[in-house]
């Protein structure tokens, strides 16, 4: 017995390795070779090519496939109908196979909105956000907020999914940000400030 659940419509081939508390939904297809950590949910019509790399607490909502050359690293969000590609000349009549793939990377805690798409050869960072309808056709730097066709960015994003304004400061979850060298940093020692401060408070309350 397995430790994870697939619907009765889905097949997951042999030779796949599928973490605990994963969940694959309805008609999806796990194919030879895969790899899926642990909690993560494949939603209706999902498939996961051979060789795929899928990290722990993955998220990909309806209608997505994810092909050979691509890896989600821990915590990725694959909006509804989410186009990963794997080969940027394809001729039937020429397939270049596995070996002439390029390689897609979506970094830990990255989202892509419904519909986007992002071209093969290209890395999105980690907590990285891309707006639905965009086109990917470079590589997206940590946090970046992209969107258009092809996507440009038009801000920043907390790691919680708030917009950042100007002084870069979420007013959602405290976390607080400054620009080196033209990328995002968390400003960490601002986190262990405000996480002081709130135990202290916890601790005056009882």
């Amino acid at each position: 017995m397995t430790d994870y659940f697939v619907h009765e419509s889905s097949y997951v081939d042999e030779g796949t390795s599928v973490g605990k508390g994963t969940k694959i939904w309805h008609f999806s297809h796990v194919q030879k070779g895969s790899q899926i950590g642990e909690n993560c949910s494949l939603g209706q019509n999902v498939n996961i090519s051979n060789n795929v790399k899928i990290g722990k607490g993955v998220k990909i909502q309806n209608n997505v496939s994810v092909y050979e050359g691509v890896e989600l690293e821990d915590y990725v969000f694959c909006g509804p109908s989410t186009v990963f590609t794997n080969d940027l000349t394809p001729r039937s009549k020429y397939p270049k196979g596995s070996a002439g793939y390029k390689k897609t990377l979506i970094k830990y805690g990255a989202s892509i909105g419904a519909n986007a798409t992002i071209v093969c050869g290209n890395t999105v960072g980690k907590w990285a956000m891309i707006a639905a309808g965009a086109v990917v056709t470079k590589d997206v730097p940590d946090y970046a907020l992209m969107a258009g066709v092809p996507a440009k960015q038009i801000g920043w994003v907390c790691e919680c999914g708030i917009q950042l304004k100007a002084e870069l400061h979420c007013k959602d979850c405290g976390r607080e940000y400054k620009v080196v060298d033209g990328k995002l940093e968390e400003n960490r020692g601002f986190i262990y400030l405000v996480d002081a401060r709130k135990a202290l408070k916890s601790e005056n309350m009882t």
